[in-house]
């Protein structure tokens, strides 16, 4: 007997329902900032600071013991709307290679002329035959200056046919096109797209809906920037990583992984004071302060303190990128307490009546 219209009908309602919740589930608990140990005014103290001193603030998450306590967005942005991360795609294709390597496809040791046979050059150097899956993931592949790719030549083609002056594994020198080369061995690997292969894996679990990452002219997910996310899909991100690649009791990504892509892998300078000289991981930054982080171009930040059991989300349109983390330390680290603070309605009220008159300022 074929079900009545009425019940197919209540069933479709049932479906999209249950897909409305699902995708209400899949974002992050909200929470007051003093039941979660930080203090309102001190919050307020740094969206003000940020919104003078930065030019110009799009957007700002913070999420403590894994609740959201305060976001705030700078007109014309918004909660919905996705934004471009520049190099913090770096660490979403990271964790693409991370779970590769998981699944067997890959290691972090194998050559990466193995990958592209037909692509080599035809008497490649020594330091090219030397360059590892590792060394692209470290920023450490031998380059001297970045090949620029165009639509002339096959981008990876082009990147075998650069000189490779120094022993890979030796010298630091911050390499995008390198990062393109992580995704191209992703796909050549699994058959799909770094986007493509992330979505069951990462971006459904974490509930990131209809991610967008541009490609190159050979259909290869441009990994070293192009990835378009909502701010919330990036305090995801970072939260998973503070958990160690779990979320909601189930491993997304190795642990081992998370450890090794977040520590200090390579040194890059010696400058105790700036956020830039603390040592890179697999296409992670480490910090001041213990902490950890992705970023990308003009101000995007996923920043992730494990001391505070805390992520902040940050996206933006400046110039001066340390100065944006100079106020993350002053302001937002003397917001943290060890424990619930009694609740302030009044310190609540003021955070909030900020928030609402923020406006980008360019």
């Amino acid at each position: 007997m074929k079900n009545p219209p009425s019940i197919i009908l209540l069933g479709f309602v049932a479906l999209i329902t249950n897909g409305n919740l699902a995708a209400q589930v899949a974002d992050l608990p909200r929470s007051t900032p003093e039941a979660q140990g930080v203090f309102s005014a001190k919050i307020r103290a740094f969206i003000e600071t940020a919104d003078q001193k930065v030019n110009s603030m799009h957007s700002f998450m913070l999420v403590r013991h894994g609740h959201v306590v305060v976001e705030a967005w700078w007109r014309p942005e918004s909660a919905k709307k996705q934004h471009i991360l520049w190099s913090l795609s770096k660490s979403f294709t990271s964790t693409a290679v991370g779970l590769a390597v998981a699944d067997g496809k890959l290691s972090v040791d194998d050559p990466v002329l193995q990958f592209f046979p037909d692509d080599a050059p035809s008497e490649p150097s020594a330091n090219l035959k030397k360059m590892r899956v590792r060394d692209l993931l470290t920023m450490t592949s031998g380059h001297q200056d970045e090949v620029k790719l165009d639509a002339k030549t096959p981008w990876v083609k082009a990147f075998l046919a650069h000189p490779v002056p120094h022993k890979p594994g030796t010298h630091f020198r911050y390499n995008t096109p390198g990062t393109y080369m992580l995704s191209a061995i992703v796909q050549k690997v699994t058959g799909k797209t770094v986007l493509a292969y992330l979505k069951p894996s990462l971006f459904d679990p974490l509930g990131i809906r209809s991610p967008k990452w541009d490609a190159s002219p050979e259909g290869i997910s441009i990994g070293g920037y192009g990835l378009f996310v909502r701010t919330e899909d990036i305090a995801k991100f970072g939260q998973l990583y503070l958990q160690g690649g779990k979320w909601q009791g189930k491993e997304l990504i190795p642990s081992s992984w998370v450890k090794q892509a977040t520590s200090k892998q390579v040194s890059n300078g010696s400058d105790p004071s700036r956020d830039w000289d603390q040592g890179y991981g697999f296409q992670f930054w480490r910090c001041r302060h213990g902490a950890f982080r992705g970023d990308g171009k003009d101000g995007q930040f996923c920043i992730v303190l494990p001391d505070q059991d805390a992520v902040i989300a940050i996206t933006a349109n400046t110039r001066d990128m340390q100065g944006e983390l100079n106020i993350v330390w002053d302001k937002l680290l003397p917001a943290f307490a060890d424990k619930p603070i009694k609740e302030n309605p009044s310190a609540q009220a003021k955070l909030k009546a900020t928030i609402t008159q923020l406006k980008a300022s360019r």
